[in-house]
């Protein structure tokens, strides 16, 4: 996106999210992916009627809100093109980290920014005083949320057997990329996102690493197929050592 009709705002607008992807899902694979771009505390998804297809993250500054926007804008995303947009309010994260001593409004005034649970309160459901504990714990829980993705993700890959060697490295390029150093929590997906932005792009396959890196932790590893040695060479020298997420530096070379 060149230009947006809204303010700044460390709060994206997502629409056209395809609505056929489970929100849990579809909320671990926008994390995957925006916060190689700034540190996300909080991420709005809802199947409800009026809010699907469409999502609000909430980044800790402008920049990695505006880097992730300018990164992301058409990128296609589980098929389909994202559009973001600077949302037209701050989120009720956002405030409080601004004031900590900001109470949310109550329903007769509050914004269109949702709450954790993709639903706007209502009046009677529970006051103030009940409200603010639940929003605190959602709000501080951007590190349990990464943790939570990796531990659902591994159970989901237990099944398959890591390899028990890597593929040989190989000098001269290749249609075929190696791509290791990969946190838990990617998945096909996720590594799709990132390569189907250049062309010839085919398949990757994600499985686990046969060895532990160098800090001792269980990793993954990607082999990404692309139509020519020539197209994998551009996608190769665009993403090698592509960060991510903060300490996790992909690396990308011919097998």
């Amino acid at each position: 996106m060149s230009s947006s009709s809204n303010q700044p705002n460390t709060t994206l607008y997502i629409n056209n999210l395809n609505d056929k992807v489970n929100k849990e899902e579809l909320k671990s694979q926008l994390f995957s992916l925006f916060t190689t771009y700034g540190k996300i505390i909080d991420i709005v998804a809802s199947k409800s009627q009026k809010m699907r297809g469409q999502a609000f993250l909430v980044f800790t500054d402008l920049a990695g809100a505006t880097s992730a926007m300018r990164a992301c804008e058409g990128m296609v995303f589980y098929d389909k093109p994202l559009h973001i947009d600077y949302a037209k309010s701050k989120s009720y994260a956002t405030l409080r980290a601004e004031d900590p001593e900001f109470v949310p409004p109550t329903a007769a005034n509050a914004s269109a920014v949702l709450t954790q649970n993709g639903k706007r309160p209502r009046d009677g459901d529970v006051g103030d005083s009940e409200r603010q504990p639940k929003r605190e714990k959602a709000e501080d829980s951007d590190e349990e949320m990464e943790i939570d993705d990796e531990e659902e993700t591994a159970q989901k890959n237990d099944a398959s057997v890591a390899p028990s060697s890597m593929p040989t490295q190989v000098q001269q390029p290749s249609s075929r990329l190696l791509c290791t150093n990969l946190p838990q929590e990617v998945t096909d997906d996720v590594l799709s996102v990132l390569f189907q932005q250049y062309k010839g792009f085919q398949k990757t396959h994600v499985t686990w690493s046969p060895a532990l890196n160098a800090a001792g932790v269980r990793v993954k590893m990607a082999q990404v197929l692309f139509e020519s040695p020539e197209l994998a060479t551009t996608a190769k020298e665009a993403l090698d050592g592509f960060t991510l997420k903060k300490g996790w530096h992909m690396s990308v070379v011919y097998i």
